[in-house]
């Protein structure tokens, strides 16, 4: 970019010098001629001053200054990307366990669900019917022990990123990038005060799978009694072997 500004300017030069040498040459002309022609010299002479300053004003424009690269502001813009990449990646573990605590809470109160409309119904359903809700009620429970691990291994990921971005965070302020260190502890604070706010649903979740546990208790004993009065209904008839 220096070089192409140099080049231009060298041209511009270039041409001015030769326009300004033809003005002289006319001008000399015109001085040997004869007295009226002294108006037109006037003229020529007003023309070459105007043409003087229009080249002086382009001898005059400023070169492209490159930017002094000292080690310090290397070193300030390489905080500010380190900063930069911890907040991306602080905002992804940060998305990823808020979603993770939402679909826990949700897959309790699915369970919780389920759990009181098979004792609700229970006595009132065929054998494959309660035998049908069982089974989902089983996969709920899974789904919620799943839920649950994704829970405890994003928030690992997360911590992990909180210590990195408190590390940045103090390596751009040492380094001089105040306002990157400022805006990564900004987000910092944002961060666990979301995460915080979830973290309420969790616990409340973690409350009711308790309950859950003790539902599930209530439903297989009576589960169990409903099975064991289904096989003394049996007439004794179809017990005997052939």
């Amino acid at each position: 970019m220096q070089c192409l500004l140099w080049r231009t300017n060298m041209a511009a030069l270039g041409r001015g010098a030769t326009f300004l040498r033809l003005l002289r040459s006319n001008a000399q002309v015109l001085c040997r001629r004869s007295k009226p022609a002294g108006r037109a010299l006037a003229r020529w002479r007003s023309v070459v001053t105007s043409v003087a300053a229009v080249t002086g004003g382009l001898c005059a424009v400023p070169f492209t200054q490159v930017p002094s690269l000292t080690h310090e502001s290397l070193i300030r813009r390489a905080a500010s990307l380190v900063t930069d990449s911890s907040n991306t990646f602080l905002s992804q573990t940060t998305l990823a366990l808020l979603d993770a605590i939402t679909e826990y809470s949700k897959a309790v109160h699915t369970l919780i669900a389920l759990q009181k409309r098979y004792l609700a119904s229970l006595g009132n359903l065929s054998q494959t019917e309660e035998e049908s809700i069982w089974q989902v009620m089983i996969g709920q429970r899974a789904e919620v022990s799943d839920r649950q691990e994704e829970c405890k291994r994003f928030e690992a990921v997360w911590t992990s990123a909180l210590h990195l971005c408190s590390t940045a965070a103090e390596a751009a302020y040492t380094s001089g990038a105040e306002h990157a260190s400022i805006t990564m502890q900004s987000n910092i604070e944002v961060a666990r005060s979301q995460v915080e706010e979830a973290r309420k649903s969790s616990r409340d979740a973690d409350k009711k799978l308790a309950e859950a546990k003790a539902l599930e208790i209530q439903a297989s004993a009576q589960r169990a009694a409903a099975l064991e009065k289904s096989e003394d209904d049996v007439p004794e008839a179809y017990l005997r072997e052939d």
